[in-house]
């Protein structure tokens, strides 16, 4: 008899569930990266002005990285109980937790009205969007993998990764329009506020699709043999899956989070800090800067699935590592495009670049799906994605605009882009292959050979 993990789920369940993951994690993204755009753009403004404006964005771009560190206390929890209760009770949350972060910076007094409260209260505001996207990414990405054909499962689950370009896209394409329909001073008086209180919309539609798929039946079947083993006296004692994801799956901790590295800092310094660096180094408009990020991001959604789909057959680690070459290798031609100033030769730029961190992006979910066991998979996946973001995704868009402010020029800012890729070579280089494992019978330990152990074996699970 099939496992869960080999048999395919009716297709019309399995878009279902795709869909659900999609629209949440679009749903999260776009409130965290409305975040990073506006900060950006004008936060600096608006509870920063008595800052040098270089200044007021470097001050800005902290209270973005302050969210980067609520990811792993957010990781850690919702990792513990969604390896306990399931995948959809805690996406549910994880989806009210963000809207409701984002809805209420929307309504937030500037500094103008309330003083040096605004910015308290908007890092504090930016804490608990980090903490819900913690938990958020590795329960869709799950919810996916463990659902899906194994056959196809890098295809299946790059489709929930796809609700980052997706939501970079609605974020960036909401300001866009703002931005080409009022003046500056509509704008930074409170046309900002528009896409803040628009996610109070998108969270209610996000909720009614979530809520009508079911749980993983991976998890279900794990969860069964464990109380089974309860009922029989036959288990010892279940261990938190903090306590087993460190104990059997430590390599697979410091793999996911070197491979992060590349990833993570390339989407930032492509996406957000390009925002600052065309509008103040290059010349270029704010409504150029968004318009190439917009573009380029429906590029980048296009070709994720077509990684993943690749990554279905020749293996994740191949794709992996050919997104971490191609970043490495594109940033300084990316930095002397935008110079030229140039809408096209910016376009390109942001493309190639994004196109290429694709590459990394769409093998991702189902490569970290695969490293760990059922009752520790959220916790695993969540960690060591999470963590990592805390050194790359946090303070890059920061470290590159001290670089740029220290150096007047984008050649260190490249050379950092290039560390972190020889970082990520290295750590997916020396990780396994995992395309062929099952996710039912996948050992605890990062060393044992996959696919063979018993599917009613207590460390299956």
């Amino acid at each position: 008899m099939s496992s869960p993990a080999t048999a395919a789920p009716p297709p019309a369940s399995l878009k279902r569930i795709v869909a659900a993951s999609l629209i949440g994690t679009t749903i999260e993204w776009y409130d965290f990266f409305l975040y990073g755009s506006a900060a950006a753009l004008v936060f600096n403004q608006l509870f920063f002005p008595d800052s040098d404006p270089l200044v007021g964005t470097l001050l800005s771009f902290l209270t973005y990285a302050v969210g980067f560190a609520a990811r792993p206390l957010g990781a850690l929890v919702f990792g513990h109980y969604g390896d306990r209760l399931g995948r959809k009770k805690l996406l549910v949350l994880s989806l009210l937790l963000m809207g409701g972060a984002t809805f209420a910076i929307g309504l937030l007094p500037t500094h103008a009205t309330i003083g040096t409260a605004a910015p308290v209260l908007l890092t504090v505001l930016r804490l608990v969007q980090g903490f819900a996207l913690g938990g958020e990414w590795g329960g869709a990405v799950l919810l996916v993998s463990e659902h899906g054909d194994a056959r196809r499962r890098g295809f299946w689950a790059s489709w929930p990764q796809t609700g980052a370009p997706a939501g970079q896209l609605l974020a960036t394409g909401v300001l866009s329009l703002l931005t080409a329909v009022l003046s500056d001073s509509a704008f930074n008086s409170w046309g900002w506020r528009i896409p803040f209180l628009l996610s109070g919309v998108l969270v209610i539609v996000g909720l009614w699709i979530r809520l009508s798929v079911d749980e993983s039946p991976v998890f279900k079947q794990a969860l069964a043999q464990a109380e089974a083993r309860k009922a029989t006296h036959t288990a010892e004692a279940e261990k938190l899956p903090l306590v087993a994801v460190l104990k059997h799956h430590w390599r697979d901790v410091l793999v996911a989070m070197g491979a992060r590295m590349a990833e993570n800092i390339s989407y930032y310094v492509i996406t957000a800090f390009i925002l600052v660096y065309a509008t103040t180094s290059a010349g270029v408009s704010k409504q150029t800067a968004l318009n190439a990020v917009l573009i380029a991001s429906a590029v980048h959604f296009a070709v994720i699935p077509a990684w993943g789909a690749l990554s279905d057959r020749v293996g994740r680690r191949p794709v992996y590592l050919l997104g971490a070459v191609g970043v490495g290798l594109w940033m300084f031609p990316f930095f002397a495009l935008i110079d030229t100033g140039g809408f096209g030769n910016l376009l390109l730029a942001v493309t190639v670049g994004l196109v290429m961190h694709g590459a990394m992006y769409a093998p991702q979910a189902a490569f970290f799906s695969e490293m760990f066991s059922t009752r520790m998979r959220y916790s695993g996946a969540s960690i060591g994605a999470q963590f990592a973001s805390v050194a790359a995704g946090a303070p890059a868009p920061l470290i590159a605009t001290a670089l740029l402010a220290d150096y007047g020029s984008s050649t260190p800012i490249a050379l950092y882009v290039i560390a972190a890729a020889v970082l990520t070579v290295v750590a997916v280089g020396v990780a396994k292959e995992t395309r062929h494992r099952d996710l039912s019978d996948i050992e605890p330990s990062a060393d044992a050979p996959p696919a063979t152990a018993p599917a009613a074996d207590a460390r299956t699970v």
